[in-house]
């Protein structure tokens, strides 16, 4: 995979994530403090809450995309899920504000007016919201980036939070106000909800979640792909970034000589590294 490039395109992820996001919030809050809708301002709240995550996106891909150093030998790419846990608590914050308010509405009421501006950003943020879905979709596909991921779940989460918060405004035009309310009780828990999903895929990959079962099982045929290798055992792995370390003991015969032995972890560390996965193999040889 080139590295390059996948920085490259989730930097300017970023970018059009803030842009899009800001231009968002702006029409959204204007709108829904002008009418007093709740759904519309928990919306604008999340719109806020997607600057930061475009925000977090940036600056996280920027340090991720610095190389390997004498002081970070396996590069920077943890800082993908750094940033992504960033991104969940925010979330979750954002969740739990807008669970407050919007019972807070149901129980006192809502003071909802309609208006066709509503409907009209409303619809605006759906089509912008479904670009930027298909367009960090398409990225988050080529390359396998957590962060291109959360925005990627956030945009399509906004599409379908914003279609609930059009269809509450315009059921406030028939009287049905307390739809507002139930919309921004829906929001504020898909909301919690998503950030609880990326906050427990960022932690697994910051406490060394070892590598995938099937990744495992494709190394282990690799092992096996060599008749010289006796026994593999001891397989382990840590994760750097969207990749893994990975360190696997091999047993060969003990009359073989350490030229052979040694040519042969050569072989088989170029191929498992060679997997999508797998940042390095480092192969340890046993004398059986």
């Amino acid at each position: 995979m080139d590295n390059s490039n996948r920085f490259k395109s989730t930097r300017k992820a970023g970018i059009i994530g803030i842009l899009g996001n800001l231009f968002l919030l702006i029409i959204k809050a204007s709108v829904g403090f002008a009418t007093s809708s709740q759904a519309m301002i928990a919306d604008a709240a999340n719109s806020a809450g997607d600057i930061f995550a475009s925000l977090m996106t940036f600056i996280g891909n920027k340090i991720a995309s610095a190389p390997d150093d004498q002081d970070h030998n396996f590069g920077h790419g943890k800082a993908e899920y750094i940033f992504s846990f960033f991104i969940s608590l925010s979330m979750i914050v954002v969740a739990f504000k807008l669970l407050f308010d919007s019972i807070s509405a149901l129980m006192f009421g809502s003071n909802l007016k309609f208006s066709w501006f509503l409907v009209v950003v409303c619809i605006i943020t759906i089509l912008t919201k479904l670009a930027l879905f298909l367009y960090t979709n398409r990225l988050s596909k080529k390359y396998r980036n957590i962060l291109l991921e959360a925005n990627k779940k956030d945009h399509r989460n906004d599409c379908i939070v914003t279609t609930c918060t059009l269809i509450s405004t315009l059921a406030s035009l028939f009287g049905i106000l307390w739809l507002d309310g139930i919309v921004g009780l829906g929001i504020s828990i898909w909301i919690f909800f998503t950030g609880v999903k990326i906050f427990t895929e960022s932690y697994n990959v910051l406490m060394d979640i070892s590598i995938d079962e099937n990744t495992k099982d494709i190394i282990l045929d690799l092992a096996h792909n060599y008749k010289d290798i006796i026994k593999v055992d001891g397989l382990s792995s840590t994760p750097v970034g969207y990749q893994y370390v990975v360190v696997l003991t091999i047993y060969v015969d003990g009359n073989m000589s350490t030229f052979d032995s040694h040519n042969l972890a050569d072989l088989l560390e170029k191929d498992i590294s060679s997997l999508d996965k797998v940042y390095k193999a480092v192969i340890h040889v046993n004398p059986m």
